[in-house]
């Protein structure tokens, strides 16, 4: 089940990198499970990883290579996240990496390994080694879709979106791909994103986007509160454009870009809460007027993460006293409860410490029916805010969750 999402395949071609995949049977057989990116000798490649301490085998080593060398291959697989199994999977991901740069004739720092799956279990190393191969027979520019469908662990539908933009007569191109489904919450949450432009953009610069935007979206997003070991989030810059390269800040391009791709950041990173496991509801809760973004993400996380919130939204239950208690018992100090007011769309549910005089519960079950609804919370103490995307908490979730190995 997804809320109001659609499966998208008009991505435009990315000159500059190629895409093969082929399947390896690692939990399953009837689609793609391993896909490989060739980027062009221009190319420049940024990332942000999970912060999470367990931080897989795959993570560790990206993270390392990434600043080594320069980026020629990224290889991903499915159905095994790699994570938990010590210096022997370590050894198992690098080793995945030597064998794609010894097909290839590279270093093997200029390969950066990708896992999503299971946590604690080895991977299957003789299935993956013999697919490689296979994946770099078929390597072409306009497989993103395949990508999309190659990258999906317990995803509902693949993920992904394209644009295209004017800029001093030049037109440029950016494509992007996301997964992820549960374990989803900040610092990165279940999902790897690869998203490419064919601009020129300088490595500090591109790092410098990736973080931003990265902050903006991929890091705004949670369905159950739990950080994964495996998340990752590539930014490609393939450089063929005949535009020059953007190296400063100042450059009035740089604004433009950033735009463009925040709005494929953001896609991707609200496609993957529209596929929460389970979910049947999309829900941005909006928190402003606090003294600093800190305190509205706190707020903001309490309500996305409190199971009372998330189980009255799945039952259209306009309880709103779960909001309010969420809220309340969030870690900012010094809160003034006369001065908040929460809504629920449109419709004012609390004002001045108690229940809004003008509520009524017809009017708040009729929002909390919508598969789509904003909680939207005025703190009256600052001017900053902050947005968090999440879901309900239904019964698929927990029986997703309880059969995922099975």
């Amino acid at each position: 089940m997804s809320v109001n999402l659609s499966v998208f395949d008009a991505f435009h071609q990315i000159n500059g990198l190629k895409i093969g995949f082929s399947n390896a049977g690692i939990k399953q057989t009837e689609r793609q499970d391993l896909v490989v990116f060739e980027l062009a000798d221009s190319a420049t490649t940024a990332g942000i990883f999970t912060q999470n301490a367990f931080c897989a085998a795959p993570v560790q080593i990206s993270k390392a290579h990434l600043q080594q060398t320069r980026t020629q291959y990224l290889v991903i697989n499915t159905g095994n996240a790699n994570a938990g199994t010590g210096a022997p999977g370590y050894q198992d991901a690098l080793d995945i990496c030597q064998t794609l740069a010894d097909a290839k004739g590279v270093d093997v720092t200029s390969v950066l390994p990708f896992s999503t799956g299971v946590i604690g279990e080895r991977l299957p190393m003789d299935k993956i080694t013999a697919a490689i191969p296979d994946a770099l027979k078929n390597m072409d520019a306009n497989k993103w879709f395949e990508a999309s469908r190659g990258i999906m662990t317990t995803d509902t539908l693949p993920k992904g979106t394209s644009t295209q933009f004017e800029y001093q007569g030049n037109t440029f191109s950016i494509s992007g791909i996301s997964k992820g489904a549960g374990m989803i919450k900040p610092n990165m949450a279940t999902m790897l994103g690869f998203i490419a432009t064919d601009a020129k953009v300088s490595k500090e610069i591109l790092q410098s986007i990736c973080l931003e935007l990265g902050e903006k979206s991929f890091n705004r997003i949670t369905i159950d509160g739990d950080t994964s070991t495996n998340d990752s989030c590539m930014l490609i810059a393939t450089g063929v454009n005949d535009a020059p390269e953007l190296t400063d800040k100042n450059d009035a391009f740089y604004g433009v870009l950033k735009d463009q791709l925040e709005k494929v950041f953001i896609c991707l990173a609200q496609a993957i809460v529209r596929d929460g496991e389970g979910a049947t509801k999309f829900v941005s809760i909006n928190v402003n007027g606090c003294a600093n973004n800190a305190e509205a993400l706190d707020i903001a996380y309490t309500v996305a993460h409190s199971p009372l919130v998330k189980t009255a939204l799945f039952a259209s239950d306009a309880n709103w006293g779960r909001i309010l208690a969420a809220v309340g018992r969030s870690n900012v100090k010094d809160i003034k409860v006369d001065d908040i007011q929460i809504y629920l769309d449109e419709v004012c549910i609390v004002e001045n410490g108690a229940r809004a005089q003008s509520y009524t519960e017809e009017a708040g079950s009729a929002v909390m029916a919508q598969d789509e609804l904003s909680i939207n919370i005025h703190m009256g103490r600052g001017d900053a805010t902050e947005t968090v995307w999440t879901t309900d908490l239904s019964h698929d979730y927990v029986s997703i969750n309880a059969d995922y190995r099975s």
